[in-house]
């Protein structure tokens, strides 16, 4: 089976070490095109398929924006970023008004940086390309056909679907996703189980944005921690006079939801008579507002979440077997953090940009030690934990590449291994084994933190631990800690 084609991006700058770093950095997902000026590259646009250019502002002859106002005329369609070491306004105004730049990037410039651009950039084409076809068949198609069109493009541009959900390329989420697809297309009931902050809501918001309900609305409503009051006046609102601090009528998410699709999260939190109102939603597509006598009806999609595993609570006699089977015709177990290897270190840049952006504190991206640590620790708090995690990092970041020193302390504590991390002191207090394998398993994980913290400057630790430099050294010889990069273990060298 032949691999799909790669997108193809040109790089124009004059200096050839900077473009030989740019294509170091992307050329594991794209094809690359180099040109060392203006001329060159437009040799090269005549005779190839290129879907966005990176070029240098300030080149011998014609300007980055200069050229790229040319690209704009004969080339509308490929996505145009410029790279430039100096902020002049009168140039950044003249590539927005000329040449219809998409994006400005600084030197210097991070791998990362250029690689999320470069995606990003990639993905817009596609979406012109997209916009275009669906535009050439609304002109073709009758009005019934037209508004199902620009119900899609609407969905292309707001970029609710799968591809919102970050991932590496050999994620256990891509069998998840997957599995989702397939759910999303067959109008049924659909489970998504997994711990709190896994990503559910985006998951049942991607399934709607792909099912033949998408041109209609999506809500949801999350339960867990909700009393069964506020919970039935959410979901079937109430008439006027029905609840006291109500000055009128309420509708509901239920009959909102109605031939959309409704996310109700936290599922296995609702009472035994919340439980039976809702099998009458999911068998019937029925319901009663508070203070109303008659039934209402609805044609909605429901897609429900559990934080916890509903068939133990079957067992127990805590939810309705009923229930569980009328809402698991489609299960999809969402994965936690811990068991997605390889995705906590895209998920921990794209947080750190995000917040960048949000706190307008520029960056560059995370360290390989800070990256390491991030990736070994278990997150019980998922995706929350850490992007709550990251946004802190930020803020205490003092250069423009965040390093594993300002980590909170006890995921610093924690070592690392190929299982992920063992939660630390905790495995330590409750392990079984000797009263002096357990205090050493505590001072390896305190030596670990205490010299990250303090960018293993060994003369700093030892000060802080009340330890000698000699005594200091003989411990880590004998629990073999190590600074990560260093060529040798045994040099007693450092830079104070």
């Amino acid at each position: 089976m032949a691999r799909p084609a790669r997108p193809t991006i040109l790089l124009v700058d004059d200096e050839p070490h900077s473009l030989a770093a740019m294509k170091m950095a992307l050329e594991d997902e794209f094809d690359i095109l180099t040109a060392a000026d203006a001329a060159a590259a437009t040799m090269v646009l005549e005779e190839q398929w290129v879907q966005a250019i990176f070029c240098d502002q300030r080149m011998p002859g014609q300007s980055g924006v200069a050229f790229l106002t040319d690209v704009r005329e004969r080339w509308p369609e490929c996505v145009r970023i410029i790279i430039t070491g100096y902020t002049d306004t009168a140039d950044i105004v003249a590539a927005i008004n000329d040449a219809g730049i998409y994006q400005f990037i600084t030197k210097p410039w991070h791998p990362d940086q250029l690689l999320i651009a470069a995606r990003n950039a990639t993905t817009l084409f596609q979406l012109m390309r997209e916009h275009e076809r669906l535009s050439l068949e609304m002109r073709l198609l009758g009005s019934t056909a037209e508004s199902k069109l620009e119900t899609r493009r609407q969905v292309l541009r707001a970029g609710h679907g799968f591809e919102t959900i970050l991932r590496a390329p050999n994620s256990p989420m891509n069998a998840v996703i997957a599995t989702a697809r397939q759910y999303a297309s067959f109008d049924v009931p659909a489970l998504l189980t997994g711990e709190p902050g896994t990503g559910k809501a985006a998951m049942a918001r991607a399934m709607h944005y792909i099912s033949l309900r998408s041109d209609k609305p999506f809500y949801e409503l999350n339960c867990s921690g909700l009393t069964d009051e506020l919970i039935e006046l959410e979901l079937f609102g109430a008439r006027r006079g029905a609840v006291a601090a109500l000055n009128g009528s309420k509708i509901g998410l239920a009959q909102k939801a109605d031939r959309g699709t409704l996310f109700l999260n936290g599922v296995d939190s609702l009472s035994p008579r919340l439980q039976l109102s809702l099998l009458r939603l999911v068998r019937e597509g029925a319901f009663q507002q508070i203070g109303a006598m008659e039934t209402t009806s609805t044609n909605l999609r429901l897609i429900t979440g559990a934080h916890r595993d509903l068939k133990a609570l079957v067992a127990d006699g805590a939810f309705r077997a009923d229930l569980y089977y009328a809402l698991s015709l489609g299960e999809v177990a969402v994965p936690p953090l811990r068991a997605r290897p390889g995705d906590v270190a895209l998920l921990a840049q794209h947080s750190l940009f995000e917040a960048a952006r949000v706190h307008s504190k520029q960056v560059h991206g995370l360290d390989e030690a800070a990256l390491e640590f991030l990736e070994n620790y278990d997150w019980p708090g998922n995706l929350r934990e850490l992007e709550n995690e990251v946004t802190r990092m930020l803020i205490f970041a003092q250069g423009s590449v965040v390093g594993a020193e300002v980590i909170s302390r006890h995921i610093l504590q924690a070592a690392p291994n190929e299982a992920g991390a063992d939660r630390s002191a905790d495995t330590a207090l409750m392990a079984a084994g000797s009263l002096k394998d357990r205090v050493e398993l505590v001072e390896m994980r305190i030596l670990r933190e205490t010299l990250t913290r303090l960018r293993w400057n060994k003369s700093h630790a030892a000060a802080e631990l009340g330890l000698s430099r000699v005594g200091l050294r003989a411990k880590l010889d004998r629990y073999g800690i190590s600074q990560p990069g260093r060529v040798t273990a045994d040099e007693d060298e450092e830079e104070d």
